[in-house]
């Protein structure tokens, strides 16, 4: 190994401290090590016991990573308003999402309807006494494992949650002798991961445990974990309104049913096409990543269920909807959301904490219902942007101000640039142009 290799790999490094972690990335890894140990420091939490709770989050940490907390108002969702909480650093999805509420409030709002709420966990394992015979020893091994696991369940069973049901799963024709327990379960206002996974590990001890009781092979354990895939935890949100309360667009140059139709037409071409529908869906979850990241929740595994979802018939394919008919316009969007407003991050994060009193401390359907009527606020708003006047003028217009600050503009400056931009086309260069014109003349 070479001396630069040797000099830049360390043991024991998650055992010393906080400075004495950021101390050797400095001196190894950057050119100004003092400088740059300053701005990590800068970032720590002012009050220590926050520090010390936002480090246990995670490993090996050395500073924060700040991001914008901003919040959309005017949302009205099945007639209550809520000022939404939203953790993104593109400040074009605050002010889209804001838009849209304001749009559909003298429209009705949003409606919004708990499909279901339950989540799925795996014990996947080998036996060799083959799948008709487990199958007919399935209800006794149900019964076995629901008895074993009375003190996971109790305070769950207690807030009407728990075991909903056992299934038992074949997969010997594409795995030799693998099989799956599949627990559904109900969880309540929490998330429920720990929870669930605590008796699915459960359930493989028990499974053993079973076969033994009853003079049986032993059973081989493979893995025992939760689904993030969660298609029976799914919520609707919707807007509708008659064809001609929309009113008319691109400055009164397009008729309410020909916006109809037009915005119709681009939800198909998501259904249909892939290629789009990434996109498209990616929208949606601008909306959906910034509340479920303002409210302490898990934004990856909202993204990699939401994404299967859309696969669900073979084809990847658009998460929203619309229909067009008897003069009435409706966009609505399913979409499986396994959050909770209790547990994890919701209690400990000091701002999760308060994001979920901004919303009125909601219970986890509640908070299903905001996260998907923002999801639906942020694809109408970025749908009617392509349908109109493009996308990429509103955008441009909000990463004005990013640019700016790239080029390092005076506040005058800034302001200067912001009046020539309000009927320009904002690029990079447009704007490095203007500066350079505006630093020039001086």
């Amino acid at each position: 190994m070479s001396p630069q290799v040797e000099h830049k790999t360390i043991s024991g490094f998650s055992k010393l401290s906080k400075r004495k972690k950021i101390k050797w990335i400095v001196e190894n890894f950057f050119k100004d090590p003092e400088n740059v140990m300053k701005e990590l420091v800068s970032y720590w939490h002012k009050d220590d016991k926050q520090q010390e709770i936002l480090d246990g989050f995670s490993e090996n940490t050395i500073s924060n990573f700040p991001m914008p907390f901003g919040v959309a108002p005017n949302f009205i969702i099945n007639g209550k308003p809520y000022v939404i909480p939203m953790v993104i650093e593109e400040s074009s999805v605050v002010a889209a999402a804001a838009a849209a509420a304001k749009f559909w409030m003298s429209r009705g709002g949003f409606k919004t309807e708990i499909i279901g709420t339950q989540k799925i966990g795996q014990v996947f394992f080998k036996w060799d006494i083959g799948y008709t015979s487990i199958a007919q020893k399935l209800s006794a091994i149900k019964q076995h494992l629901l008895a074993h696991s009375l003190d996971l369940t109790k305070n769950m069973n207690a807030r009407g949650g728990g075991i909903v049901d056992i299934k038992l799963k074949d997969f010997s024709d594409q795995e030799e002798g693998l099989y799956q327990l599949e627990g559904t379960f109900e969880t309540c206002d929490s998330m429920g991961a720990n929870y669930i996974k605590s008796l699915l590990e459960r359930f493989g001890l028990e499974l053993k445990a079973f076969a033994i009781n009853h003079g049986l092979s032993e059973p081989e354990i493979i893995m025992s974990i939760l689904s993030n895939y969660t298609p029976q935890c799914v919520v609707r949100a919707s807007v509708s309104c008659k064809i001609s309360d929309l009113g008319t667009f691109d400055q009164g140059t397009m008729t309410a049913k020909h916006f109809a139709q037009k915005f119709a037409t681009a939800i198909r071409i998501a259904e249909i096409d892939p290629y789009r529908a990434t996109t498209h869906n990616k929208g949606i979850f601008n909306g959906i990543d910034a509340v479920v990241l303002a409210t302490g929740n898990d934004f990856r595994a909202i993204e990699a269920c939401g994404h299967a979802y859309a696969a669900r018939n073979g084809k990847y394919s658009s998460l929203s909807h619309c229909n067009i008919s008897d003069g009435m316009f409706k966009f609505w969007l399913d979409i499986p959301l396994a959050i909770g407003t209790v547990g994890g991050l919701t209690k400990l994060h000091p701002i999760a904490k308060r994001s979920l009193e901004l919303l009125g401390n909601p219970s986890a359907p509640e908070l299903m219902s905001i996260i998907a009527s923002t999801g639906l606020a942020q694809n109408f708003a970025a749908v009617r942007s392509l349908v109109t006047t493009g996308i990429q003028k509103g955008h441009m217009k909000m990463h004005l101000q990013n640019i700016l600050n790239t080029l390092e503009a005076t506040p005058e400056e800034k302001e200067k640039s912001i009046d020539h931009f309000s009927k320009q086309v904002v690029s990079f260069n447009a704007v490095r142009e203007y500066l350079n014109t505006q630093r020039a003349s001086v």
